[in-house]
């Protein structure tokens, strides 16, 4: 089974892209994580996510998302790749999102 569940924050803000059958938004998610090392010292560290969502998901993100908000985003994990200008491969991981909801900073406190 591919699945994904993320709980971050919007990174910047929704790039929306039209096509002949419909729209897609993309954007960047920041997850945060920390622990304790041998040193006792706490190590934080963010990580990157790039989402992308379709059709009437993603004309909802239009209207719900900003940069920083916090979200939670279900979806499944995609693999593709293309030749850009330099006629290099590019390969790109992303989360094809198939719920994002907003999350309370209230909720956050509790989390």
């Amino acid at each position: 089974m591919n699945s994904v569940k993320l709980i971050g924050n919007v990174g910047r803000e929704i790039d929306v892209k039209e096509f002949d059958g419909g729209r897609a938004v993309t954007f960047s998610l920041a997850t945060d994580e920390s622990y304790i090392n041998k040193n006792k010292e706490e190590v934080k560290s963010t990580s990157w996510h790039s989402i992308i969502a379709w059709g009437p998901l993603a004309q909802r993100c239009e209207t719900m998302l900003e940069k920083g908000k916090m979200i939670s985003v279900e979806g499944k994990l995609s693999y593709r790749q293309y030749v850009n200008k330099e006629n290099q491969t590019v390969r790109m991981v992303e989360i094809v999102a198939f719920k994002i909801e907003e999350i309370a900073r209230t909720q956050e406190a509790n989390a």
